[in-house]
């Protein structure tokens, strides 16, 4: 992961992203059960509390294992380029890329990467598309 200055051009962000796809299997689930919350939040990858309840991001062993619904089983490819909080651009290229492949996609911005949640069946596709993205960025740069 990098720890340099964050990237804020959209065409360097791009070219930079290097994504990364990581091995869990993930699923989205919202919550209004306090005490299961507080139980699934310390092991989740994310969470927002939404007025409908506590959305987590957790493995599907998890929401397994606490008898929630994994309907949609997604992997999550964090975009390895720290982009800028204030950059812009980079979650439009690659939703929109993706999108015109067929591909749905889930964004989530942290503080130092990006991390797309794509169905678990279309990750592998997900992944050459990005990787596809990136080398035209790249060559954009020349």
């Amino acid at each position: 992961m990098s720890t340099g200055a964050a990237v804020k051009g959209t065409t360097e962000m791009i070219a930079a992203m290097s994504p990364d796809l990581r091995p869990e299997v993930f699923v989205f689930a919202s919550l209004r059960d306090e005490t299961l919350a507080d139980r699934l939040a310390a092991g989740a990858i994310a969470s927002f509390r939404e007025a409908e309840g506590l959305s987590l991001i957790v493995t599907d062993d998890e929401a397994r294992s606490a008898g929630l619904p994994a309907d949609l089983p997604m992997r999550c490819i964090t975009l390895t380029v720290h982009s800028a909080l204030d950059g812009v651009g980079l979650t439009a290229a690659v939703a929109g890329t993706l999108g015109r492949e067929g591909i749905p996609c889930n964004m989530v911005a942290a503080f130092h990467h990006d991390h797309v949640f794509v169905p678990a069946g279309m990750a592998g596709r997900a992944m050459e598309v990005l990787a596809r993205l990136q080398a035209e960025a790249r060559a954009g740069l020349r």
